[in-house]
């Protein structure tokens, strides 16, 4: 839990989950670094909370193992865990709840968007894996198995399939989705379906392109204005002066 450095303690802050949350990526950990965005957003009037979920290292071999065949459900209610118990011991603005993440990060804040809008009010969608069939074989069938043989487990665990979105829940709430055009990891194919399934649901949403920009954001410059721009969709996503 990150808090603002010049926070009294006392009012209840809008809260910004701040996830990786997928396996081979650990964020909670005892380092000054790796928070200092986290923090940034922090600082500028958010309570950020930073949570490892099942299915990420550094705990034990069962607990990344838990998630076979079963990402997306686990992983986004481990998120939703989180940010209730830590209700329960800090002032949280449980009607105002942002996520932001990137890479498997996106994947999960599109799936708290769309699946729990009961719970999230607005997402940055980072570089997302939506359909995970069209993502790396050696990674995906480690957890889900052989697309071929367990399709339903892929359908499932998919943010969209053939048929547009998988799952999507009423109401709608506010989704930016972000993508660089040069990323070889995560094609910018999984996001322009995204794009496409959520127009064709009628959901509005924005899309940022960045051109000349792979799976990570390098160029300084760039890294440090979309950090503004992402702010500046939770502050009025969120209802945050």
């Amino acid at each position: 839990m990150l808090m603002p450095s010049d926070y009294p303690g006392d009012t209840p802050l809008p809260v910004l989950m701040d996830p990786y949350g997928g396996p081979h990526g650990q964020r909670v950990l005892a380092a000054h670094n790796p928070h200092l965005t986290s923090q940034w957003f922090a600082d500028q009037g958010f309570a950020v909370v930073v949570a490892d979920g099942r299915g990420t290292p550094g705990r034990s071999p069962a607990w990344e193992k838990a998630v076979k065949d079963d990402l997306a459900a686990i992983t986004l209610q481990d998120q939703v865990d989180a940010l209730h118990a830590l209700a329960g011991d800090f002032p949280l603005d449980l009607s105002r709840v942002g996520i932001r993440g990137w890479s498997y990060g996106g994947y999960l804040a599109a799936l708290a968007v769309l699946r729990r809008p009961d719970v999230f009010h607005a997402g940055v969608v980072g570089a997302p894996v939506t359909d995970l069939r069209l993502y790396d074989t050696h990674y995906q069938e480690r957890y889900l198995g052989h697309p071929v043989r367990q399709p339903e487990v892929y359908r499932r665990n998919s943010v969209i399939d053939d048929a547009g979105l998988v799952d999507a829940a009423e109401p709608h709430r506010p989704m930016m989705i972000i993508h660089g055009l040069a990323d070889d990891n995560v094609v910018v194919a999984h996001s322009l379906r995204l794009s496409s399934a959520l127009l064709a649901a009628g959901r509005p949403h924005e899309v940022l392109p960045l051109s000349g920009v792979t799976h990570m954001t390098p160029q300084e410059t760039v890294a440090e204005n979309l950090l503004l721009l992402q702010l500046d969709f939770l502050k009025r996503s969120l209802g945050v002066a």
